[in-house]
């Protein structure tokens, strides 16, 4: 590991050992865990592998699933059986293969009229799982944060320039107008509630906008993200090689 600007940069040669070598990492911080250990999801390729990795019985035997509690970074406002959906990916890559208490996944209901609706069902169950509406330092809503990075350094449903980019108050948000589906999205404070924050990133496909980020770019959502813990990217070597040389 390699540790750069206050975070850790871990390198593996694929796309398959950044997957392991991030499932590694989840349990052992697992293993330090109390009774209780929350992990915000993120949706994306190289996230799918992570949970298609931690789905093989290598890793969830060592996984003790009943003290996690799984919720979504950001969701596409779309119902959860269509392909476009990131519970239904979740769903398919882990969630399926795992014994898990139902009462432990926490999807964004996606059945309402419109995604503000969304939005704020989503943050009253945010607010009812933390035990209050205003998050707190020392009292951290997250054990683990996962992330991807898009090409244009969105991160979550955070895209750059959009109103949402300066919501201080509210937990979690709608995205409309910006594709072609509109978006629920948890806000820079709620991600940044969480003990570490892991980035996957692959492909080099990925590079040019990962220089950019880890070079401290704060115009890109992804470069904006502080969070209360640390701050960890985990790259294959084609995003990190290409991204950091050039």
């Amino acid at each position: 590991m390699i540790k750069a600007k206050q975070a850790v940069i871990d390198v593996q040669a694929d796309k398959i050992a950044v997957a392991k070598r991030t499932a590694t990492w989840l349990i052992e911080r697992l293993q330090k865990a109390g009774d209780r250990f929350v992990i915000c999801l993120s949706g994306g390729q190289t996230p799918k592998i992570l949970y298609e990795t931690l789905a093989q019985p290598e890793f969830s035997k060592q996984i003790p699933w009943s003290k996690i509690h799984f919720f979504w970074g950001d969701e596409r406002f779309v119902p959860k059986t269509d392909d476009l959906s990131n519970y239904k990916m979740v769903k398919r890559a882990l969630l399926d293969h795992i014994s898990i208490p139902a009462a432990n996944v926490h999807p964004v209901n996606t059945d309402f009229n419109d995604a503000s609706s969304c939005a704020s069902n989503y943050e009253k169950d945010l607010q009812s799982f933390y035990g209050g509406k205003i998050l707190r330092p020392n009292r951290l809503l997250f054990d683990v944060t996962l992330l991807g990075i898009g090409s244009d350094g969105h991160t979550a449903s955070l895209f750059p320039h959009s109103d949402v980019l300066n919501e201080q108050s509210a937990w979690v948000k709608a995205v409309t107008g910006l594709k072609s589906e509109d978006r629920i999205t948890l806000t820079f404070p709620v991600l940044e509630s969480s003990e570490a924050v892991a980035f996957l990133v692959t492909g080099a496909e990925k590079n040019t906008i990962l220089k950019q980020v880890l070079k401290g770019d704060g115009d890109l959502p992804a470069g904006k993200l502080k969070p209360e813990g640390g701050l960890y990217w985990f790259l294959d070597q084609t995003a990190y090689l290409s991204g950091t040389n050039s």
